[in-house]
């Protein structure tokens, strides 16, 4: 089969593949993101927020200048994490991730105009490039390729269980001390914890990465381990049907992910929800996203990855829809149905670039890829706060939902289905 990898024994001087053989570094990595993405989490309630009630950001497209600057830091930082990993090793990158994130909820506590808000989010998406980035390619080299839709899942539903558990626990924290400071203090406390798990005990994974090249066969001719940068950008974006897909999807993807972020708490609050109400929502959607993606992760290992993309795109289309025409507490827990498809889509499309690309050059790819996926919350940022600003917030989300069942189309009309490598 395309891309697949031997059996997973070690070489003669490499480290063995497997999850079983590496679960302790593993579940530490997952607990790893768990507090990478409770680190974005502290934002996804609080923010919309304070732009609107503290700084008086009364147009959205100002109100979402924060999800603009974290979505084109985190993109670039994306493809940097994959190329640094490649040339230092993960580990490194991993740290300075974290060290990037150390200023972070001070800026969001003591800031004293908007400004001070951009900057901060400016040094998340950088955080969030490196550190996610990195917990994602160091799973990928330590299971190898036959569990590697199961592995995406877990990485991605540590981290979007780590957004959920933290945006609700800061709407509460929020209701009872106030805007600012105590919800950040919970996002500083992540950053501490994530950079001392990751210095004293997170082991360097390149090696597997090594191992694994020496057994890989290659998806096709033109992905071959020795693709320089520029070609792996080139084949990751545009050239290879099944990368490209991928590409384009994960940036309508995050475009939704961008507008739900920043403009759901502003159109429940407009509803007159309270805010422990506006937290329950807000945590619901990536609850559900980060669950559901223990089991479709895995699945995808066994029945390909081409239909739950296309599937998961569609689902989140309808419920887009849903919030759109909804005035109301109950119906917006469309929000569920938002993160049940997203959790159809996001582990998956990792997997998908994993099965093509060749070991030597994944972490690039992949870098690529979220270059691209991360992107969509600069367009998203962009789009639907002109679409709000001109139309109001359902004619955004109406739009946006149009686009996401298009690019669902994409996939299923341009990605190979034969790609997985499932054992």
């Amino acid at each position: 089969m395309p891309g697949r990898t031997l059996p997973h024994a070690a070489g003669p001087a490499g480290p063995m593949l497997g999850l079983r053989q590496n679960l302790a570094q593993f579940m530490l990595l997952v607990a790893v993101n768990a507090l990478v993405g409770g680190t974005l989490g502290q934002e996804r309630t609080v923010l919309p927020l304070l732009a609107t009630r503290e700084f008086h950001l009364d147009l959205y497209t100002g109100a979402l200048t924060y999800i603009l600057a974290f979505g084109l830091s985190k993109a670039v930082m994306n493809y940097f994490a994959g190329t640094l990993s490649d040339r230092y090793g993960r580990k490194p990158v991993l740290v300075a991730g974290w060290l990037a994130a150390v200023p972070v909820p001070l800026m969001l506590i003591f800031g004293p105009s908007w400004g001070w808000i951009v900057a901060a989010n400016v040094l998340l998406g950088v955080s969030q490039g490196l550190t996610w980035s990195t917990a994602v390619i160091m799973k990928m080299d330590l299971v190898g390729s036959r569990q590697r839709g199961l592995a995406m899942g877990f990485n991605e539903a540590a981290g979007y269980l780590g957004v959920a558990v933290t945006a609700l626990a800061t709407g509460y924290l929020a209701t009872s001390f106030g805007l600012r400071p105590a919800p950040f203090l919970l996002g500083a406390a992540y950053i501490a914890l994530g950079l001392g798990l990751t210095v004293l005990a997170v082991r360097e994974t390149h090696q597997h990465a090594k191992t694994e090249a020496t057994q890989h066969a290659a998806a096709s001719s033109s992905a071959h381990a020795g693709l320089t940068t520029g070609q792996v950008f080139t084949l990751t974006s545009f050239k290879d049907h099944s990368l490209s897909a991928a590409s384009q999807a994960g940036l309508v993807n995050n475009l939704n992910d961008g507008l739900a972020w920043g403009l759901f708490p502003v159109l429940f609050a407009g509803a007159g929800l309270s805010l422990g109400q506006i937290g329950i929502l807000a945590a619901a959607y990536p609850a559900a996203w980060g669950a559901a993606q223990l089991v479709t992760g895995a699945a995808s290992d066994r029945w390909g990855r081409k239909w739950f993309i296309t599937a998961g795109m569609l689902v989140q289309a309808v419920a887009l829809g849903v919030t759109a025409t909804a005035h109301s507490f109950g119906p917006w827990l469309a929000a569920v149905v938002l993160g049940l498809g997203t959790a159809l889509v996001y582990p998956t499309l990792l997997a998908a670039i994993g099965d093509v690309a060749h070991p030597a050059w994944r972490a690039r790819s992949v870098g690529v890829y979220r270059l691209w996926r991360d992107g969509g919350f600069a367009v998203g940022a962009l789009l639907s706060g002109v679409l709000a600003d001109l139309y109001g917030i359902p004619a955004a989300v109406a739009a946006v939902a149009v686009l996401t069942a298009a690019s669902g189309a994409v996939v299923a009309v341009r990605m190979r289905g034969n790609d997985h490598a499932a054992g």
